[in-house]
């Protein structure tokens, strides 16, 4: 490194050491991705075999990457509809013990209800809860019943009816992203046959460089390779022998090796950044423009493993500090309880958190997937945590990404977070972080797809007053001539700290909101099960 960068950061960490000199010492990180992983995998359709009586296997994957044979989970999954307000049909619970820790249950579904009578066509919704003690997962899918060819009445309407296209003549165009992902930098980076989970820290062979050209040879438009922050000194844990150093330069070697992709690469934009945070009594996000380490590890002499101290745990402080240097961020694999706490309030408002964080998962492949085609069935859901989120009042699109942590950047499934930028504008830093703050997100499931949400021609991300009619109108394409089972448009109370509920299943349809502010945004279902989330719009009523 140059002598003037060694002199900077060398003064930098004497400074920083002087001022926590007196702190006490940190206890060790606990391990990362010790988390509970629980999914249930359904077919959208029967398989054709069993199209009379529509029965069908949920596998339920239960997964905790310790390793452990001891952790006794519980589980419930339950399938109810049709519709919303369907009633509930079946259901299925247990207790496993975790051998090696890992299980899969596979749970036969014979196409009737609790009364033993033939399920009435329609979409179902499939509910996973399984955990224990705090380590609590949910999931949340769809299954279609289809009494009739091709489908029932209702989804055949829904597939033929003719919905607003999403054209040359739409004044943005849409890039396909994976804001999620890492490399050998932190925790990733193996290849694909030898790669079993998370990586120790800095020994996997492939780093940022390669997850660049693999994103872009597999046809992503933007990869954001997201380093876990306290993982720079090389362990999971603390090192104590760890040099200031050493870890500040390893993050500007990301940022440099990301520019300079970029540069060389036209179309393509490459984005390095950090997973801030940690699972336990915490919670991950993504900041994606720091041009700084944050962390809160000292080594054994006293010294910030960072050049920036942001205490662990410290959301609020956080969210002051990114929203004074203008960085963006995104809630990751969120939950509704335990996690992003202020106040003691799981994912807690602050004005500060809201200008900062522009997005949350709603969905991801499984972080461990070796998956290179696209057909990974370990997938989670994580709408609840997303809708609890802004009806505190946070201002945030949906997103969908991979979390990869194996060699496989952006291949594990179709899914991406679509971003709308200017249709004129070229694909860059600047072109992109615009849209974020913007909120002209889509999340899909399926890269072929696009999805825009208006309200009275405004466009999904905007906030707004209104007076009068609200005029909802959702406009779907694919290019692979997938089409529409179902549409549902969602209601809130930014601030309300309520329930979000289903108010539409129309493509189009028009309203008078009470005074005061809402939000509204939609949730297609795909003819082949997956899923596209629009942004939201915020729309404050006047009388």
């Amino acid at each position: 490194m140059p002598g003037r960068w060694r002199q900077m950061v060398a003064g930098a960490a004497c400074a920083l050491a002087f001022s926590v000199m007196s702190w006490p010492a940190q206890a060790a990180e606990p391990k990362e991705h010790s988390e509970l992983e629980a999914t249930v995998a359904a077919p959208f359709h029967a398989a054709a075999a069993q199209r009379r009586t529509q029965a069908r296997t949920f596998v339920v994957q239960l997964d905790h990457p310790d390793g452990a044979s001891t952790h006794g989970i519980d589980w419930n999954l339950t399938l109810s509809g049709p519709g919303p307000q369907g009633l509930l049909r079946r259901s299925w619970s247990g207790r496993q013990v975790l051998d090696g820790g890992s299980a899969t249950l596979r749970l036969h579904w014979d196409g009737r209800g609790s009364d033993g009578r033939r399920a009435p066509a329609g979409l179902y919704e499939l509910r996973l809860v399984a955990g224990s003690g705090d380590d609590i997962v949910e999931q949340q899918w769809q299954i279609a019943v289809d009494r009739g060819a091709p489908a029932s009445s209702r989804m055949a309407a829904m597939a033929s009816m003719s919905t607003p296209k999403v054209d040359n003549t739409f004044p943005y165009r849409v890039v396909y992203a994976n804001l999620h992902s890492q490399t050998r930098h932190s925790d990733g980076g193996a290849a694909t046959g030898a790669c079993k989970g998370a990586q120790e820290p800095q020994s996997a062979p492939y780093g940022p460089l390669d997850a660049y050209r693999y994103a872009q040879q597999h046809g992503l438009d933007v990869l954001l390779t997201s380093e876990h922050n306290h993982m720079y000194d090389g362990s999971d844990g603390t090192n104590a022998a760890a040099e200031p150093f050493d870890a500040i330069a390893l993050y500007h070697a990301g940022l440099a090796e990301a520019a300079a992709y970029t540069t060389a690469h036209p179309g393509f934009l490459a984005l390095y950044g950090m997973e801030w945070g940690v699972i336990n009594k915490g919670g991950h996000l993504n900041i994606f423009n720091s041009e700084q380490l944050l962390g809160w590890e000292k080594n054994g002499r006293g010294q910030l493993l960072a050049e920036i101290n942001t205490p662990k745990g410290d959301y609020a402080g956080l969210y002051t500090l990114m929203r004074e240097r203008g960085w963006l961020g995104q809630f990751n694999h969120p939950a509704r309880s335990g996690q992003f706490l202020v106040g003691g309030e799981p994912l807690g408002f602050t004005p500060d958190g809201d200008a900062a964080m522009v997005l949350c998962e709603v969905m991801n492949t499984s972080a461990f997937s070796t998956n290179e085609q696209e057909t990974e069935t370990r997938r989670s859901n994580f709408e609840a945590a997303c809708n609890k989120a802004l009806a505190a009042g946070y201002h945030l699109a949906f997103s969908s990404n991979q979390d990869n942590h194996c060699a496989n950047w952006g291949a594990a499934y179709g899914n991406r977070t679509a971003i709308l930028i200017d249709r004129d504008a070229a694909l860059s830093r600047e072109s992109l972080f615009e849209a974020l703050r913007a909120r002209r997100v889509f999340a899909t499931m399926d890269k072929h797809a696009r999805l825009i949400f208006t309200a009275n021609g405004r466009m999904m991300g905007e906030r707004f007053d209104n007076r009068g009619p609200l005029q909802l109108a959702v406009g779907f394409s694919n290019t692979r001539g997938r089409r529409v089972a179902a549409i549902t448009v969602f209601q809130g109370v930014p601030g309300g700290n309520g329930s979000v509920t289903a108010l539409s299943d129309q493509a189009s349809l028009s309203l008078t909101p009470s005074p005061g502010p809402h939000f509204y945004y939609a949730r297609v279902t795909q003819d082949d099960g997956n899923l596209l989330w629009s942004a939201p719009v915020w729309v404050n009523q006047l009388p």
